[in-house]
Formats: structure tokens, sequence, C-alpha cells
């Protein structure tokens, strides 16, 4: 079985992580994705990440993440020969994304209305840190500042220690998700349409989308979100010390809290509606907080879960990645190895399965540059063309 993006041409002019995830998910899929950076300048992933000889290798783990499956030209867009070898690949493709600065593309030449003349059908994907458009279209920024712009970082702590960013860099890889989105209902509606058009996505509208349910209540009633770190607005949603570690709490409905205070041998706490629960919250979280030091994390999630209280121990991540579940959901890959990549790494796929023609894994991140010959042959240009674009280190 096909996979869905197979016969669909990529063009990856991105950095950092939004832009590269997004292409990588598509990659996954079946697209041909060919990565373009500058020799100059490399995608600064390429020396990010935990492995520092890996980073100084041009071959960083943060780079290796959402590398695999893509094809790597070095191209210097600088330059007229480089924007001329752009211009192509672009008309053989059917989808570009570039994360450059808003005007950045159109100051080359290679704007959406410029190369939406050469190739009509191309899906054209701008991700900006602010959108296309408005007074911060020109200002630049990263997870972390987006965090902080939109108020993230200010709801994110305690009451006395806030504010704090995330501890992933999650509007990245939600922005990422977002815009394989936004690619694959383009695409889908080309099919019907037969035309391209322009997608324009901001990092910032991304962040708030992630505080959706918070920007609807505040607009209603002009209470902002507060930092209450690991409590929620019910108690039985809260974390909770045990005889050993942390257990956080999940029974969210009425339904829920009932069977959980029944449970717990105190069913005279359960409340018949969420405006009771808000009233004795205070007593709720004492009540709790003695019940939970009685048994130790993993009794608890192993007697709550069976009875329908969802519960979880509190994990740290190599815990979490060790879970036999994770091993059922086939979220991981393990490369073999690649170029200047000696050993076995292993990085996370896609976070759904298909019942046929799903995300794989072909071929592992490739150094920058590797496939430049190959692509420029493919797009017509001979072995003497080839040598004089280097020769001008256009390439």
């Amino acid at each position: 079985m096909t996979r869905p993006f197979e016969g669909i041409r990529v063009v990856d002019a991105t950095h950092v992580l939004a832009g590269p995830f997004a292409a990588y998910q598509l990659a996954l899929f079946g697209a041909d994705v060919i990565k373009v950076e500058d020799p100059n300048d490399p995608d600064q992933s390429r020396s990010s990440g935990s492995d520092r000889k890996l980073a100084r290798d041009g071959m960083g783990t943060y780079y290796l993440t959402q590398g695999s499956n893509k094809r790597s030209i070095a191209l210097d867009l600088k330059q007229e020969g480089g924007r001329d070898v752009f211009r192509r690949l672009v008309q053989s493709a059917d989808v570009l994304v570039e994360n450059y600065r808003p005007g950045a593309f159109d100051a080359l030449g290679l704007g959406y209305a410029a190369l939406s003349a050469l190739q009509p059908r191309l899906i054209y994907c701008s991700v900006s840190a602010f959108g296309h458009g408005g007074p911060r279209s020109t200002q630049t920024a990263y997870d972390f500042v987006i965090q902080a712009a939109t108020g993230l970082m200010a709801m994110t702590g305690t009451r006395d220690v806030n504010p704090i960013k995330l501890g992933t860099p999650a509007v990245d890889y939600a922005t990422g998700t977002m815009a394989a989105f936004a690619l694959a209902s383009a695409l889908f509606q080309r099919e019907r349409t037969g035309k391209g058009q322009r997608i324009d996505l901001a990092m910032y509208d991304v962040a708030l989308m992630l505080a959706a349910s918070h920007v609807t209540s505040f607009l209603r009633t002009g209470a902002p979100p507060q930092p209450n770190g690991n409590n929620h607005a019910h108690a039985t949603n809260s974390c909770f010390e045990t005889k050993d570690g942390l257990v956080m709490l999940g029974a969210s409905n009425l339904r829920q809290q009932r069977r959980l205070w029944k449970l717990l041998g105190r069913p005279d706490m359960a409340k018949d509606n969420n405006d009771q629960r808000h009233d004795d919250r205070a007593r709720e979280m004492a009540v709790l907080a003695e019940l939970m030091r009685t048994r130790t994390a993993d009794e608890w999630e192993a007697f709550l879960q069976p009875n329908g209280v969802p519960a979880s121990r509190v994990r740290a991540l190599p815990e979490a990645l060790s879970d036999p579940q994770l091993a059922t959901r086939g979220f991981l890959h393990t490369h073999a190895g690649a170029p200047d990549v000696p050993g076995e790494f292993t990085v996370p796929v896609a976070a759904f399965r298909l019942a046929h023609g799903g995300a794989q894994v072909t071929s592992p991140p490739p150094r920058m540059g590797a496939d430049t010959d190959a692509v420029l042959a493919e797009l017509g240009y001979d072995a003497a063309a080839i040598a004089k674009l280097r020769a001008a280190a256009v390439i």
C-alpha cells in the first residue's frame, strides 16, 4: 500500500525545529523531501543537541530528530546562480516550506507571487514567529520567546515560582505539527481545485492555540489563568505526595470523582456538581493529601487504574521511554548509523498509526549537501554545469 504523500515533492528550505519537523512528517508518509541549506550557514540544528561531538560534526541530535527520509542539497541563495537552481527545483515540486523572516524570500525574488507564477500548483508554506503582516511581522523569535510573548510562561509554574517556560520546545513541535496539517489540507484541496496556494503560519497563533480553553475563558470572564503548578481547580485532578513519590490524580468528571471517593472510603466527600467541588476544594485537598500518603505511588496507580480512575505515578523521561507500552506503538525507529554518526541512534517517528500505508523510515539523516549532484542531475544539469556551479561556490 502506498503512503499518503508518495509522488509529492517537497522543497524544505527550513531550519531549527518547527519547519524541519513539518517536512519530516511528510517525508515519513512518502514525500520526496529535499532539504536546502546554505553551504556557508547550515541549519543551526546541526550544531545543537546533547552530544557535543555530533554537534561539532554537523550532525547534532536536534538535526537527527527530524532529518530522516530527506535528501540534502547545499545551495547559496544569495547568488543568482543559486536562485536559478532553486527556481528550477521549485518548478519540479508540489510544496515549498520556508521559515525565514517575513520578506526575506521576497527580497530574493523567491516570494509566493514569483514562484507560483512558475508553478501554479505550488503549495507555498511560510512559517514565521508572528505571521506575515501586522505590527510584529518583522520580529523574530524562538520557541521560548514565543512562550514569553503569548502568556504561556506566565501561566506556568506555581504562585511562588513563576513564570517558567515549558520543559520541552512544545511550541516548535506544535507548530511543525500544525504546518503538516495545513500542508495536508492544502494538498487535499488542490486535488479538487487544481490550484496551489499560500499558507501563512505563525508560531504566535499556534502557542495561543495551545492555550485555547484559557483564551475562551479569559475573553468570557476577564479572569486570566493563574500559575497553579500541579494543582487543578478540582482537587481530584491534582498531584499528591505518596509514601515514595508523586501521583497525579485524574478523577476529572463527576462520575470519576464519585468513584474515587468511594474507593477511598469517603463517599461523603463526593459532590453532585462542579460548583460544590470548587467551593469545597480546600477541604478536599487536605483529605486527599492525608490519604495519598498511606500508599506508594505505584500502589495507587495499580489500585486506581483498574477501578476506572485515571492516575499515574510521576515519571521522568528515561522511565517513560522504557515503558513496554511504547514498544507496541511503532513510535521509535533505531538507525544502525548514519554518515558521520557512529553507532546506533533512535528517533521519534509519528504520533499516530494508519491501518495501511503508515509512517516509514527509509533512510538516515544525510550530511549537508550529500545529494546535491544527484538532485541537480534530476533537474537537467550535466556534469560540466554542476562543476561550474561548484567552482562559483553556488553549491
